[in-house]
């Protein structure tokens, strides 16, 4: 990442930290450690990575205190606790200087509905359509190709990337961030069955989010059936991700792409879900739960800590008498084991 000259002192007024070196040595650059110039500023946060520091040929290394001796001759140091939280904040400040501002205003192409609620430091892009009671709160930004429905509310500076589709009664708070594509508050895959058909059922309720949240491209949040689909401050959605109707997440969990959650499921704060990670509907899984890749959660998981695992398709009754059998074959294990060394032990 690349932008005008920034010196270390500059850095370090900003974001904290030991400097060690010249504060008025200069840097154009954030690189990874072992592409790093000596016009850019890098980051060590893996004791396993720590192999790679005495060839760098960077300006400047964040890293903690306890690895400053690894430092190559001439090479500037940022010592922090953190450094990888450090490099987080530092990717921040380095896109604000360089990122240019999005217009305030309106553009002449999109359309704006009477009673909409809208701030004067707010953008409304290219042919972006807002309809009637929408509120959008300071700094907002509906990029180009953006909709947002009736009576929704944006909070004070959320940004919907181009081409997100925001629905009616729909609301979001402070700083969140929509990828291109996204959907929130399409209709709840709800149906009744009638003689072989399949009847509508109308999806009434709204999707609520806290502040902070992130939903990346193509991602969908289905409004409720008749409760609101909640998102908690601070919840991170990757791309491709299917959050069904009804469904309430904690503060601060977050999800890999392609992670599915079906209906009324309720997921607590804190929780981390792997790439294709799949949740079954109408389950309750508690605080600090954290889910591998791929995994398949079918039932309640009511006590925190790391969870893994998938069962291969099969016919239903035969999978609830092997699932069955799964469980306990630890001890299945531990029985024949035992009746294995009695008979070793027999004359």
């Amino acid at each position: 990442m690349s932008a005008a000259l920034v010196t270390l002192g500059e850095l370090q007024r900003a974001l904290g930290g030991e400097l060690i070196g010249e504060a008025g040595r200069s840097v154009t650059a954030i690189a990874a450690l072992e592409r790093a110039g000596p016009d850019a500023i890098t980051f060590l946060a893996q004791a396993r990575l720590r192999p790679l520091l005495a060839a760098s040929q960077a300006a400047c290394v964040v890293l903690k205190p306890e690895w400053q001796a690894d430092l190559p001759t001439g090479c500037a140091a940022l010592l922090t606790p953190d450094p990888y939280l450090y490099y987080a904040r530092l990717t921040q400040w380095w896109a604000a200087r360089q990122r240019a501002a999005a217009p305030k205003g309106v553009h002449p192409s999109a359309q704006v509905a009477e009673g909409v609620r809208l701030h004067p430091s707010a953008s409304v892009g290219p042919f972006a359509v807002i309809e009637p009671g929408a509120v959008l709160e300071a700094g907002v930004v509906v990029d180009a190709h953006g909709w947002v429905g009736e009576g929704a509310h944006l909070g004070e500076g959320t940004r919907l990337a181009p081409r997100v589709t925001w629905g009616a009664h729909c609301r979001i708070g402070a700083r969140g961030l929509v990828g291109s594509g996204a959907v929130i508050g399409g209709d709840g895959f709800g149906f009744a069955p009638a003689g072989g058909a399949w009847i509508k059922i109308e999806q009434l309720g709204a999707v609520r989010m806290g502040c902070d949240v992130e939903i990346g491209a193509n991602t969908c949040v289905d409004r409720g059936a008749l409760d609101d689909t909640v998102l908690g401050d601070g919840v991170k959605l990757d791309n491709q991700i299917q959050i069904a109707h009804n469904v309430q997440i904690g503060d601060h969990s977050a999800m890999a792409g392609c992670v599915g959650v079906a209906g009324s499921a309720r997921i607590g704060r804190h929780c981390t879900f792997g790439g294709a990670a799949m949740v079954f509907g109408h389950l309750e899984i508690v605080d600090h739960v954290h889910v591998a890749g791929a995994s398949v959660v079918m039932r309640s998981i009511t006590a925190p800590g790391q969870y893994s695992g998938i069962f291969p398709l099969d016919d239903k009754a035969s999978w609830e008498r092997n699932a069955a059998t799964l469980r306990q074959l630890h001890q299945l294990r531990q029985r024949v084991r035992g009746l294995e060394l009695d008979r070793e032990q027999q004359p």
